[in-house]
């Protein structure tokens, strides 16, 4: 009988443990989720199937709270009621809203939905701020949402752009925000400065658990100063917006800390990201520029293979030593490179090694070629270029007063053309000029139309 009672007990703990475990990942068939101050979570949302968060326990020193909600590229709602309103809701990859808590308010509410047709994996989180803390987004005077803490990013090929609404001094609960349309003062936003943060994801990691995993580093203000790079500090005069150049493919994080001088204090805005590219898109798309689809097409593939391939030469045609130097040096030390891929993998092999499965493989147009790029390609890399400019160097010293190489024809010809203008000796030199030669031709044609002269004497003789 205790056996039996043992056995059900452990039947109850482990039913116990298997519902706790679905509480902290979600479920996409509860449209509940409990979050917690600071604590991030993940979760995938259907559309289908709206989801509720809500925060307990919320302590009475809290003055408003940022709730954030990120995914990679398809957008999520995020609203403070069922009923979208543009100003009580935000649609994106990168979403919050701010909430101004009531006095005496403990719990809080958000209303989570998406209209992708496929389920979107999200990570989200709720912060907490006190009342000299400063508002991010307070003072919007650009953007729907009354309070905005959004950082709006824009790009195209040459640049990125991001943009926030100034933010506004901190304030306890119940009490009127102050103005931000008054004078400057040291009393309001005008004191507020705000430092912009920039941090690069792993180069050629396009996945979506790096992404969430590296936006976690950039969502509060501890996280964010210990592990982005501060690129500009602006003051409440400045223009909120600060451009940056676009790097196609490469993901990138920004946010913005604002800093209240008088207090000491900080607020983080939401952070955002970019890869300057587009998932979904086939113009600008994410893969590399050698998995776009027109150059799956083996006709376009060689064609440009060949265009670049006859590029070099044609354009060190005029110097053809130094163009049999640089051949010798880049080519003859990338074979290192090959050597080495043979016992240590390395991307740069895939250079050579793509080409001739695209020439041998009829199949292999339909293959991905994204590689990532490690530290073993660093170490290669910087033993290619060091072999490369040793021999360059090394061959150019030893050339030095040799001998160059034999002109191309066009350099005989002329050389040969100088040669005769200036030897009176040369026999050739004697030859008229190709207009004279020709006029002389055209005498002697006019010449046969003439009538011929009558010999003899003409003239009467005088007695």
């Amino acid at each position: 009988m205790q056996v039996l009672w043992l056995l059900i007990l452990a039947v109850l703990v482990a039913q116990r443990g298997t519902t706790s475990v679905a509480e902290v990942f979600g479920n996409a068939s509860t449209g509940l989720l409990e979050f917690s101050v600071g604590k991030f979570r993940y979760f995938e949302l259907n559309r289908l199937f709206p989801k509720e968060a809500i925060l307990h326990h919320i302590s009475t020193n809290v003055t408003f709270l940022l709730f954030q909600i990120h995914s990679q590229y398809q957008n999520t709602t995020l609203s403070f009621s069922k009923t979208i309103l543009p100003n009580t809701s935000g649609t994106g990859s990168d979403r919050g809203l701010v909430f101004i808590l009531r006095p005496e308010q403990t719990v809080c509410t958000w209303h989570l939905e998406t209209l992708e047709e496929k389920p979107v994996y999200n990570m989200a989180i709720p912060l907490s701020y006190s009342e000299r803390d400063p508002v991010p987004g307070g003072c919007n005077l650009e953007f729907d949402l009354d309070i905005d803490p959004n950082i709006y990013l824009e790009y195209n090929f040459f640049e990125m752009r991001i943009k926030f609404a100034p933010a506004n001094v901190g304030f306890a609960r119940g009490v009127v925000p102050p103005p931000c349309d008054t004078e400057e003062g040291q009393d309001f936003r005008w004191r507020l400065q705000y430092d912009v943060y920039q941090y690069f994801l792993p180069e050629n990691d396009l996945t979506e658990d790096a992404l969430l995993q590296h936006l976690q580093r950039m969502a509060q203000v501890p996280q964010v100063r210990a592990n982005a790079v501060k690129v500009v500090t602006l003051t409440a005069n400045d223009k909120t917006e600060v451009s940056f150049s676009s790097l196609l493919g490469q993901g990138v994080i920004y946010n913005v800390i604002v800093w209240d001088p008088f207090f000491n204090t900080y607020a983080a805005y939401v952070p955002v990201h970019t890869y300057a590219c587009s998932f979904e898109a086939v113009e600008g798309s994410c893969a590399s520029l050698g998995n776009l689809k027109v150059f799956r097409d083996d006709g376009v593939f060689w064609m440009t293979f060949s265009c670049i391939a006859i590029l070099i030469p044609v354009v060190f045609m005029g110097c053809l030593r130094i163009l049999n130097i640089l051949t010798c040096g880049i080519i003859g030390s990338y074979s290192v490179v090959l050597a080495i891929g043979s016992y240590v993998f390395t991307s740069l092999s895939s250079i050579t090694v793509n080409v001739l499965r695209r020439a041998l493989d009829a199949n292999f147009n339909k293959a991905f070629t994204s590689v990532p790029f490690q530290t073993n390609d660093f170490v290669v890399l910087a033993i290619w270029g060091m072999l490369a400019v040793s021999g360059i160097t090394l061959q150019i010293r030893r050339e030095r007063g040799q001998p160059f190489f034999p002109p191309h024809p066009y350099k005989l010809w002329k050389q040969e053309r100088e040669r005769r203008v200036t030897n009176i000796l040369d026999p050739s030199h004697h030859i008229l000029p190709l207009r004279n030669r020709l006029w002389d031709q055209f005498t002697r044609i006019r010449e046969f139309f003439q009538k011929p002269q009558p010999a003899g004497e003409r003239t009467p003789l005088l007695l």
